[in-house]
C-alpha cells in the first residue's frame, strides 16, 4: 500500500488504527501506525485532518500520546493553509472547498487543533477565517454567499456558476460546527455567535439539498428534488447535528427544536431512509447510529430517538460483513466503531458532531 494510501484517514491504516486504540489494543494499533508512518509523513499542501501528519496527529491523540514533532509540522500546514487562504480573500476570488471543508481543508485543521489538550493559538486564526466566509461577496457583479465555491460538488456534477455546499464533510455545515463547539467550549472570537447565526439561517432555508445552484439562490428557493438519502456526509442528519449544535452555543430553545424536527422528519421517512445503501460512517447506517445517538444525548427529550437507535444498530449489524474496505469513513473500521457504541477516545470528533 503507498505512502499516500496508509496515511489517509478515511481509508488507509490510520483509520483502522482508530478502532483498536477505542478498544485500548495499543498493541494491535502500533503496527498500523508504523504502517502509516514508513513512507514518511505528508506536510504537504494535500495534509488535513484526513491526511498525512494531521491525521497522524489525531489518531495518537486519541491513545493520548502527544508528538511534539508531528504537532510542529501540523502548526506549519495551518500557517501556510491560512495564508494561502488570505491571499485568495485579498485577489477577491471565491473559496475552493478545500480551503475551509472539515475532509481537505480549515474547518478540518480547526477540529484538530481544537482536541488538542493545551493551548493552540493558531485555532483563533481558523475560527476568525470561517467568521469571515459568512461576509457576503461580490463576484461577476452578484452578491454571493462568502463560501460560495466556483467548485463542481462532485466529478459527476458540473455547476458553471459555482455552488453553496451544504454538508458537514465539504459544506457550510462543517464550519457551523466547529464554531459551535468551539463557542461551547468557551473558544470565542470576534464576529463568531453572527457568523452562526448566519449560517444556521441558510441550512434552515436551504439544507434540504445537497447544496445550492445560482438558479437556486436568485430564486431564493431550493429547487424541488427527490426525498435524499439522511447521511452524516451529505443530507438532513449531519446538518440536523450541525444546527442543534449552533442553538446550543447560542442558548436557542427554538431553533433546537427546529434541528430535531428536522432530524426527527428524516428518521421516520421510510422513503428516505430506503434510500441507505450500506453500513458505513460516511453515508450508511453507522454514521445514521452515530450522529442520531448524538443529537439524542443534547435533546430535551432523548427518548423520542430511541426507535430510530435501535432500527440504525439493526440494520448496521445486518450490513456491517458486506462492507467491501477495511477503513474508517467508507469501511468496516468505522462501521464498527459505531456498532460498538463507545467513544471513551472522542474519535468522533473527527466527524464534527461532538
Amino acid at each position: 500500500m503507498s505512502a499516500v494510501a496508509t496515511q489517509a484517514l478515511a481509508e488507509g491504516a490510520l483509520g483502522a488504527a482508530l478502532l483498536h486504540i477505542e478498544r485500548a489494543d495499543l498493541a494491535a494499533a502500533r503496527p498500523l501506525l508504523q504502517e502509516a508512518v514508513a513512507g514518511g509523513v505528508s506536510t504537504g499542501s494535500n495534509a488535513s485532518l484526513y491526511h498525512g501528519a494531521p491525521a497522524l496527529e489525531f489518531v495518537l491523540g486519541r491513545a493520548g500520546r502527544i508528538d511534539s514533532e508531528v504537532q510542529a509540522g501540523v502548526d506549519r500546514v495551518v500557517a501556510a493553509r491560512l495564508a494561502a487562504a488570505r491571499r485568495r480573500r485579498l485577489a477577491r476570488h471565491l473559496p475552493t472547498l478545500a480551503e475551509f471543508d472539515l475532509i481537505r481543508g480549515l474547518t478540518g485543521l480547526g477540529v484538530l487543533l481544537l482536541a488538542r489538550p493545551g493551548p493552540a493559538p493558531l485555532l483563533e486564526d481558523i475560527l476568525s477565517h470561517l467568521v469571515s466566509l459568512a461576509c457576503p461577496v461580490e463576484a461577476d457583479g452578484r452578491m454571493l454567499p462568502g463560501w460560495w465555491s466556483p467548485d463542481s460538488p462532485t466529478h459527476e456534477v458540473d455547476v458553471p456558476d459555482g455552488h453553496g455546499n451544504n454538508g458537514i464533510a465539504h459544506g457550510i455545515a462543517g464550519p457551523l460546527s466547529l464554531l459551535s463547539l468551539a463557542a461551547r467550549r468557551g473558544i470565542r472570537v470576534d464576529g463568531q455567535s453572527s457568523a452562526i447565526t448566519t449560517f444556521a439561517t441558510w441550512l434552515e432555508q436551504f439544507g434540504s439539498s445537497y447544496w445550492i445552484t445560482l438558479d437556486q439562490l436568485t430564486t431564493g428557493e431550493p429547487a424541488q428534488v427527490p426525498s435524499l438519502r439522511p447521511s452524516w456526509c451529505y443530507g438532513d442528519l449531519g446538518i440536523a447535528r450541525a444546527l442543534q449544535l449552533a442553538a446550543l452555543a447560542l442558548g436557542d430553545p427554538a431553533r433546537a427544536q427546529k434541528a430535531e424536527d428536522i432530524a426527527l422528519a428524516a428518521l421516520t421517512d421510510a422513503e428516505r431512509l430506503d434510500r441507505v445503501s450500506d453500513a458505513s460512517l460516511c453515508h450508511g447506517w453507522a454514521g445514521i447510529l452515530t450522529v442520531t445517538t448524538a443529537l439524542a444525548a443534547d435533546s430535551a427529550a432523548p427518548g423520542q430517538y430511541t426507535t430510530s437507535i435501535q432500527h440504525a444498530r439493526r440494520q448496521l449489524a445486518a450490513g456491517i460483513n458486506d462492507l467491501p474496505k477495511p477503513g474508517f469513513l467508507e469501511g468496516a473500521a468505522g462501521a464498527q466503531l459505531a456498532l460498538d457504541g463507545s467513544n471513551a477516545t472522542g474519535w468522533t470528533r473527527a466527524l464534527l458532531i461532538h
